[in-house]
């Protein structure tokens, strides 16, 4: 083979490769639609898997699977199997699959890590000035529900497939070796003063702009990035650094054009752009790069000749915009920063609520004292456990015969400012390593110490064999990082847990789960967030005031506005503590096809140019603490199933609504078929009745049948007015 063979050879590859992706997104797209068609077929009061499954070309347990519902009776009532007696210490848990027979998760048969039985816990009188954490309610009965839904054991809690495998710390020297922190990479209070940026607010639908107390109108045709950088700059010769799209989305324009939204909005990242070129950064900012990102990407631009800098921003990561003028828009941005002002006299305004909190976070790290040096990172080792055994929000759909088939009502709770409860106290200093055996060792009291302090826990649990009620501990669901809750009388999973939701497990109203421990990570008792968050809560408390007593519907339109910024602030903020492994996209033209990183994934393409993306794993981020955003991930989720109020003198949560009654969770909210007198009074935590839908009403068996109710619900007049929901 000569080379002008193999060049055309290799064209006629690349030729493949389009064609290859192009029919991979058209069969994604199928594959879609017939999962669709399949649920929605599932619906029919008489559907059965048998008379679907060749119609689709599937088999029973795929369409088990897509829909739960049409799991035949021998699979979702499996008879209980026993529990291997012997345990064998291993560097790994045991794998756990799901029976070939049902889609319910597998009772453990093989042999696996020895573990310790945790005590039954009640929770002790809190100490005094120390905000009480959420807890499980005394075990009075609670009342039936008016429609009684089916046993427990004949609901399918999981997809067809074999359960992901959590990883474990190893054993011996190895796993303790993980029990230290990163040299030289710690969280300190920072030596300089953030810079501010001359930012404008445009809608790309009508071609306002707004910048300071001027607007212009543009024409935008085609809203390019081309065209949007030169008719701002043609409108303000003196230039911008941040242009905030307020609406019309020009990153979706051509999204018909395209397999998926992310390749969309790639595509418009990406396009030639005269005069200007992708960003690289400058000076300290490691902010370089265009970040795809299917609804609010940042596009980053650098002039080809000078040093005029501009990032295209959607403001839609601070808060919804739908239908609001850029001019209250940019009001609502004067009125954050005024409010964070008062709080920390050196505050701006940075691209994102998570950049914007991180940054507010650390100048409130003290000079003097114990922590002076900072906050250490842990090591790699661990903040990767954490990052694949510590979930978020709890999303679940309950269907039927979990729920009944007709429910009475639809009612949505939703917990204010959610996260604002929970970062009271987080765990600080040293990690230590709790084995099975050293748990063993303990007293009581001591047990009871530990898991209620600041820990992450290697459990095995078991359900109780008279349980009736929703699942309570997060299991590793088939899936990348899914997560599902089992409540079926007798199961038993292995999964990675929280203090608070271990103590929720131990102490509901309505029985203690069996814990058995496995591993441990526990750390000392800290306040690391405390002094931010309560300076965030002070700040959205003051907007939240403004919105409601100000006669200016425009102002408090903006001041609802910058609430909602502040709460974006915290919770995602938060969220960039847990450090995910970073995933670095990038673009080479056609013709330097052979450019592109060999381990890099192509995400996109066409006639110019190709982009790709590749993992780079974590970076040396002296802000990432994994542990603090678990802690209150898993508070949060604890919370939602039981929530004390020690001034009303009684309890709110999923677990004290009558058995059968939940119908779903969304991260802060939960949806039950009645309607609760848990108290209310504004606060980071209360739960907000958002929506009341009175039935009957036909159970919902996908989430858009669930939001598509819960929308109706919130438009009812039954609906709280007060819905500053979180």
């Amino acid at each position: 083979m000569d080379a002008k063979t193999f060049n055309a050879q290799l064209a006629e590859l690349r030729a493949l490769r389009d064609d290859i992706k192009k029919t991979q997104a058209t069969l994604a797209k199928l594959e879609t639609d017939r999962a669709r068609q399949i649920t929605a077929l599932a619906g029919y009061e008489k559907a059965k898997a048998e008379r679907i499954a060749p119609a689709a070309g599937l088999s029973l347990a795929d369409i088990v699977a897509i829909a739960p519902i049409l799991a035949p009776d021998q699979l979702t009532n499996p008879a209980p199997a026993a529990l291997t007696g012997a345990a064998i210490a291993s560097p790994e848990p045991a794998r756990e699959t799901a029976p070939p027979s049902g889609p319910e998760p597998a009772q453990e048969q093989a042999p696996s890590r020895a573990g310790t039985i945790a005590p039954a816990m009640t929770r002790p009188a809190p100490e005094p000035a120390v905000e009480p954490e959420s807890s499980a309610a005394p075990s009075a009965p609670l009342s039936a529900s008016l429609s009684a839904p089916a046993p427990l054991t004949a609901a399918p809690l999981a997809a067809h497939g074999a359960q992901r495998t959590l990883p474990g710390i190893p054993e011996g020297p190895e796993g303790d070796r993980w029990f230290a922190h990163t040299a030289n990479l710690a969280s300190t209070h920072p030596n300089f003063t953030q810079q501010a940026r001359s930012t404008v607010f445009l809608d790309t639908a009508t071609g306002v702009l707004v910048h300071r107390d001027q607007t212009f109108r543009l024409d935008l045709p085609t809203a390019s990035a081309a065209e949007i950088l030169n008719a701002v700059f043609h409108a303000l010769p003196d230039g911008v650094e941040r242009i905030y799209i307020t609406a019309g989305a020009p990153w979706h324009r051509q999204a018909d054009q395209h397999p998926f939204l992310k390749d969309a909005v790639g595509a418009w990242l990406n396009a030639p752009t005269p005069g200007w070129r992708t960003d690289a950064g400058r000076g300290k900012d490691r902010m370089a790069g265009h970040f795809v990102h299917p609804r609010n990407p940042v596009g980053r631009y650098q002039r080809e000749q000078g040093e005029q800098h501009v990032e295209i921003r959607s403001a839609g990561e601070w808060f919804d915009t739908e239908g609001t003028d850029p001019a209250i828009i940019r009001d609502a941005f004067v009125l954050l920063w005024k409010a964070l002002r008062r709080h920390w006299a050196d505050a701006v305004l940075m691209g994102s609520p998570s950049q914007t909190g991180r940054d507010l976070w650390t100048r409130t790290i003290p000079t003097k004292g114990q922590y002076a040096d900072g906050h250490p990172v842990l090591s790699e080792e661990l903040r990767g456990l954490f990052h694949e055994t510590a979930g978020q929000g709890r999303t679940e759909l309950i269907t039927p015969p979990r729920v009944p088939e007709q429910l009475p009502a639809l009612v949505e709770y939703d917990r204010t400012f959610a996260y604002a409860k929970h970062t009271w106290k987080a765990g600080v200093g040293t990690p230590r390593r709790v084995t099975a055996a050293s748990f063993a060792a303990w007293s009581e009291k001591e047990q009871t110490k530990a898991l209620f302090a600041c820990g992450h826990w290697h459990v095995r649990v078991t359900v109780p064999e008279t349980w009736d009620h929703i699942g309570i501990l997060p299991a590793p669901a088939p899936g990348d990082r899914a997560w599902h809750y089992p409540a079926t009388p007798g199961t038993t999973f292995t999964t990675w847990a929280g203090g608070p939701e271990i103590h929720t497990a131990l102490s509901n109203p309505h029985g203690p789960w069996k814990i058995e421990i496995l591993d441990g990570i526990l750390f000392d008792d800290g306040k690391p967030l405390d002094d931010w968050s309560k300076k965030l809560k002070e700040a959205w408390s003051s907007l939240t005031a403004q919105a409601s007593l100000n006669g200016d519907p425009a102002q408090r339109t903006a001041a609802h506005l910058a609430a909602r910024a502040v709460r974006a602030i915290l919770l995602y903020g938060i969220g960039a503590f847990a450090q995910r492994p970073r995933t670095v996209t990038g673009t080479t033209p056609r013709t330097m096809e052979r450019d592109v990183p060999a381990d890099a994934e192509i995400i996109g393409f066409d006639d110019q140019t190709i982009t790709w993306q590749r993992p780079t794993g974590f970076t040396r981020d002296p802000n990432a603490h994994p542990e603090w955003a678990a802690h209150i991930w898993s508070s949060a989720r604890a919370a939602l199933l039981s929530q004390r109020h020690r001034d009303d003198d009684t309890y709110a949560g999923a677990l004290h609504a009558p058995p059968g009654s939940v119908v779903a969770f969304r991260t802060d909210a939960v949806y039950l078929t009645q309607p609760q007198n848990w108290p209310y009074h504004g606060q980071p935590g209360d739960y907000l009745n958002k929506g009341h839908l009175t039935g009957p009403l036909t159970a919902p068996t996908t989430e858009d049948e669930l939001l598509t109710l819960r929308d109706k619900g919130r438009t009812t007049p039954q609906t709280t007015s007060n819905n500053e929901g979180s």
